[in-house]
């Protein structure tokens, strides 16, 4: 199931904690474009290969112009020990209660080993200095996702 966000649609402003405790805000990006990044679940394989990959190649993107924000259901407390662990450099927002899930489209029931539990759907959003969408990357590549944001800035000639 696809978002219903799509490319030149505003993108919904949204508002959360993040593992610092800080908050955190869509528009504190205008005039930046900005990787909006959703991820089922805090120390997941599949999730802890994205953070990763993107973690990895982080100064490139801020080479880029990018800034990098990771969403999740998780709690605050979680996103803190997920953050420490991997060395990740970048705001992950708490969304327990699923308002931002929800706004972008990206919730998605899942089976848990007979635990059924609503959590994101992995989505990527890449948002405009001006806060529209310019594109949605629906099933990122976990352990290449960075190069493919990369990749599909170099073919829009946007760094």
């Amino acid at each position: 199931m696809a978002t219903h966000l799509q490319p030149g649609n505003p993108a919904p402003e949204f508002d959360g904690l993040t593992q610092d405790g800080t908050r955190l805000r869509l528009s504190d990006f205008r005039n930046q474009p900005v990787v909006l990044f959703f991820y089922p679940e805090d120390d997941t394989p599949g999730c802890t290969k994205e953070v990763c990959n993107l973690r990895d190649n982080y100064q490139t993107l801020l080479d880029a112009g990018l800034a990098v924000v990771g969403v999740s259901a998780d709690d605050v407390a979680s996103h803190v020990r997920f953050a420490q662990q991997h060395s990740l450099p970048f705001p992950l927002v708490a969304d327990p209660e699923l308002r931002i899930l929800e706004q972008y489209g990206v919730v998605q029931e899942d089976d848990w080993g007979g635990r059924v539990r609503l959590n994101a759907r992995r989505t990527t959003f890449l948002i405009s200095p001006e806060g529209r969408i310019l594109h949605v990357f629906e099933r990122p590549r976990t352990e290449q996702h960075a190069e493919e944001i990369l990749d599909w800035m170099d073919a829009h000639a946007m760094r």
